[in-house]
């Protein structure tokens, strides 16, 4: 009965992490719950996998990460970047972008860099943002704390024997995979998009305004109003009720009530406020003749999910939404009812006291980085990177744990004053410590049960007349394929289970099979949703779905083939 259970249990995971878009945390902590209440483990098992010491140190890097977001190397790096020349550019790009990410997380180094990039004039942002995202994913893979994955795989490794991944072991095998995928890159950069200037005048976002009761504009046509005159916006649909009216007739008589959606230049919605009874959220919060900022939902913000109603926009930022675009393309409907996604490029009028909220960068990726420009001191900065490198140094030789290293940098940020305890309160990854808690608790209690072992035995007489090479083989590409339906870390959370034990069952040493759900894990590069960096970038280069897959299977390839070349060579079978 048990066995069945857990099956239920493990089953209603898979699918409800492909099919549906329920949040991921809810449904791995779902699956923890349940395995928790039927029994399957118990609480001491339970608190053991919260504080495992790769979870530890998971949450401790992402909060040191803070701080480190604030050096000014890589500032001072990125105007150095761009020439003439788009292959040089790409060149400089990618290797400054490999480097930084190794050792800092690579969200922080794309939104870092995005703002440059956007404003350059030598080359189309769209040129350049979607090999930033595939070299700061690229340059993760090199490190255990450059990518998130890393330490979920080496959190598991732990789990089950004790004893993680070194902090370079990844290296032999990654950094060939780096080069590769940057070859690649360089080879077919014919592919990347040249979209439009991608500022503030973008026709893809969403302008939403209500007619009021008293209006003017009421009884009378879309032509007869002048709504069809406008220079600089569209009308391009009604929202009536639950009716929507698209595309708009010249003859279409407004009513009170009505939503009109416009497109267009979002910096000059301005001229609306000509027309009688004509409202925008902006104009109402008395926003509307104040600065104009583009920002992007980041994965981690507490906002997603909720409508810009539900989340009390207009009071927790002091800015009003007035546009809104999402996988490159209009959204019909409410743009108030519309909820918010990680990667969805929101318009904001801001007002005086948005740049000091302390929640930005939870939430956003502000693409005017001097909104966001907190930088430290030249002292501060030279005494964080040398605490830094000394922790990883120590680590590295295994003269002291990474986990205490971490502890010592982030003592040290406490003091010295680079971050504050409101900041790693809002910045402490407590949706990342829960997904890797649960996929703990609902391994154990695979293991528990049996259900691994009997699974491993019944496929015994196949695995007898499969080489190791090719089991690894299927393990990296089932990791692969799930990266991209899902996400990476839910992906390395669900398959090291299964890969460790086909590990132990072949005879072999398990390391390929681990080190294979790591790499593939990474592999994320020809969807949006599999990595969060993608995601970043998508609304930022007006990219559509097709361009992921059209740049980054050259990548793909090329990375993929390089890693199960070298993995039976570094990690022998």
């Amino acid at each position: 009965m048990e066995q069945i259970l857990v099956a239920l249990i493990v089953s209603w995971l898979l699918v409800a992490l492909i099919v549906t878009r329920w949040p991921v945390p809810w449904i791995f902590s779902s699956s923890m719950l349940a395995c928790y209440l039927l029994g399957l483990v118990d609480t001491q098992t339970l608190l053991d996998k919260a504080s495992n010491e790769g979870v530890l140190t998971l949450v401790l890097l992402m909060l040191v990460s803070v701080g480190l977001e604030r050096l000014p190397w890589l500032s001072a790096l990125s105007q150095r970047m761009l020439v003439p020349s788009l292959g040089q550019s790409l060149l400089r790009l990618s290797s400054i972008t490999l480097l930084f990410s190794a050792f800092v997380n690579n969200t922080a180094v794309v939104a870092a860099l995005a703002g440059t990039i956007r404003k350059n004039r030598r080359h189309a942002a769209s040129q350049l943002l979607l090999p930033l995202s595939y070299a700061a994913i690229l340059g993760g893979t090199l490190t255990l704390i450059g990518t998130s994955t890393n330490l979920i795989v080496s959190s598991f490794l732990q789990d089950v024997t004790g004893r993680g991944l070194g902090f370079f072991t990844f290296l032999p095998v990654a950094l060939p995979a780096a080069v590769a995928g940057i070859i690649a890159l360089l080879i077919f950069r014919r592919r990347l998009p040249v979209k439009g200037e991608q500022g503030l005048q973008v026709d893809e976002y969403l302008i939403e305004t209500e007619v009021l009761t008293h209006s003017k504009l009421v009884g009378k046509s879309i032509q007869d109003n002048g709504l069809r005159d406008l220079e600089d916006l569209f009308l391009v649909e009604i929202v009536r009720g639950d009716e929507l009216l698209s595309p708009v007739s010249p003859t279409q008589r407004i009513e009170a009530g009505d939503k009109l959606i416009f497109s267009g230049d979002v910096t000059r919605i301005g001229i609306l406020e000509r027309f009688d009874g004509l409202q925008l959220f902006a104009v109402e919060a008395g926003l509307l003749n104040t600065n104009m900022t583009e920002v992007v939902v980041m994965p981690t913000a507490s906002v997603m999910g909720q409508t810009i109603k539900e989340s009390s926009f207009r009071a927790r930022f002091d800015a009003a939404v007035v546009g809104l675009k999402r996988d490159g393309e209009r959204l019909s409907g409410k743009l108030g009812s519309i909820r918010l996604q990680a990667g969805d490029s929101l318009m904001l009028a801001v007002g005086s006291d948005f740049s000091q909220r302390s929640n930005l960068t939870k939430n956003f990726l502000i693409v005017d980085r001097e909104i966001d420009a907190m930088r430290l001191s030249l002292g501060k900065s030279v005494f964080l990177t040398v605490a830094l490198i000394t922790a990883i140094v120590l680590s590295a030789f295994e003269w002291l744990s990474l986990l205490k290293g971490l502890a010592f940098v982030l003592t040290s940020m406490l003091i010295l004053g680079v971050v504050n305890g409101g900041d790693l309160r809002r910045r402490f990854p407590f949706e990342m410590w829960l997904i890797i808690t649960s996929a703990l608790t609902v391994s154990q209690s695979l293991a528990n049960t049996g259900l691994v072992g009997e699974f491993i035995d019944s496929m015994g007489p196949y695995l007898a007349v499969v080489p190791p090479y090719m089991a690894v083989v299927a393990v990296y590409l089932l990791t692969l394929m799930f990266t991209e339906l899902m996400t990476n870390n839910a992906a390395a959370a669900l398959v090291f289970p299964l890969a460790y034990s086909l590990g132990i069952s072949s005879g072999s040493d398990p390391m390929a099979f681990v080190m294979a759900v790591a790499f593939g894990a990474s592999a994320s590069f020809v969807t949006p949703f599999g990595y969060q960096t993608n995601l970043m970038v998508q609304n930022l280069g007006g990219y559509r779905r097709k361009d992921y897959l059209r740049c980054g299977w050259p990548v793909s390839v090329a990375y993929s083939a390089t890693v199960l070349t070298l993995l039976p060579m570094v990690f022998p079978l």
